[in-house]
């Protein structure tokens, strides 16, 4: 007599769904493709991605690794249903952390993992990290979408950005900076992908939902506003940077805004004295000061303010750095210089910033 064996239980039943993951990796590939450059053909489908650097122009390159996610950033395109920009600005904070070091960023390889994978939701985020890429000049050659039910609820998810480039040894920055330089910066978009936990919190605070007009930016919604993606600075930078243009040091104004990312690039015994008033403040961040009622040393500390990357240069070339950022499509503005740090705060500030 044979035992008669229950039902059978099936991953699906699971709740991970291999036909869905299969069916956006055939939707993708043509966004994949839009981002082949020389040393990557950007085709996906196997176990890794490939880069050939003689065939990127590199004799005697060192390689630099970044990686990196948006934060909580993430939860507002979730809330909204706006997932089509949010992998730009996982491409950004990872190129921008390469090109910092004066190197190029070559390729880039994404992990995205979701409760339920909806197909549609996930070539919405490939679609900004293609377009992020193509912003940057880099590859995409792979990635991993992960269904993991029970561990994320249904409809959430989160990403993880990590990007590969190269600089030809002895071209890695930051190099010479000595007191007496000035520091430059580039605009930033807005609120970029840092502080997202404050924001999220002064928003609950204000009352208004994310479809509410947004009272810093008419015409659009609170949320769309808000999810403005991260500038992606590789291009400008590298243009100068091959110009010979005489940049010292760049920083990415990040977590921890300027108090904790510019000392990054300062060698001992050199502070920094930033100009508040020269800082060209967006909307957004006067509204999100007012509202949150947050101060301006932890507005400093939190946020970009307007100044989403700094460019070092000695004195002398400050003039011939700015207008080959100019040249580059930038509106560089000089916001500090570098002084003689003995002790105490190695960045400290003059002025006002205008929120």
């Amino acid at each position: 007599m044979t035992e008669k064996l229950p039902n059978g239980m099936t991953y699906a039943e699971a709740g991970v769904d291999i036909d869905a993951g299969n069916a956006m990796v055939d939707q993708i590939k043509p966004l994949v493709r839009s981002t082949r450059r020389p040393g990557a053909d950007a085709e996906i489908g196997g176990f890794g991605g490939l880069f050939d650097l003689k065939a990127a122009g590199f004799s005697d390159p060192i390689l630099v690794a970044a990686n990196d996610g948006v934060g909580t950033k993430v939860k507002i395109a979730i809330d909204t249903g706006i997932h089509d920009t949010i992998g730009i600005d996982l491409v950004a904070m990872c190129v921008n952390d390469i090109i910092v070091q004066g190197a190029e960023p070559l390729f880039f390889l994404d992990y995205f993992a979701t409760g339920k994978l909806t197909p549609e939701i996930g070539v919405a985020i490939v679609k900004g990290i293609a377009a992020g890429c193509v912003q940057a000049g880099c590859a995409l050659v792979g990635g991993e979408t992960a269904e993991m039910p029970g561990l994320y609820a249904r409809g959430d998810y989160d990403l993880a950005g990590f990007a590969v480039g190269a600089a030809e040894r002895g071209t890695l920055l930051p190099k010479g900076v000595v007191a007496g330089d000035v520091l430059i910066g580039l605009p930033s978009s807005g609120v970029h992908s840092n502080g997202f936990s404050l924001v999220r919190r002064i928003v609950e605070a204000s009352g208004l939902p994310w479809d509410a007009p947004a009272p810093f930016a008419p015409g659009r919604s609170l949320g769309q506003a808000l999810l403005d993606p991260t500038r992606i600075y590789v291009k400008p930078l590298l243009s100068a940077l091959k110009a010979g243009a005489g940049i010292k040091a760049l920083a990415h104004i990040t977590g921890g805004g300027f108090p904790d990312n510019i000392p990054r690039v300062l060698p001992d015994g050199v502070g920094v004295l930033l100009d508040l008033d020269a800082i060209p403040v967006p909307p957004v961040f006067g509204w999100l000061s007012r509202t949150g009622g947050v101060t301006e040393a932890e507005m400093l500390r939190t946020f970009n303010c307007g100044i989403g990357m700094i460019v070092v240069a000695a004195s002398d070339d400050a003039e011939a750095v700015m207008q080959s950022l100019r040249d580059a499509g930038e509106s560089p503005v000089l916001v500090g210089k570098t002084v003689v740090h003995t002790d105490g705060e190695q960045v400290r500030a003059s002025g006002r910033l205008k929120v």
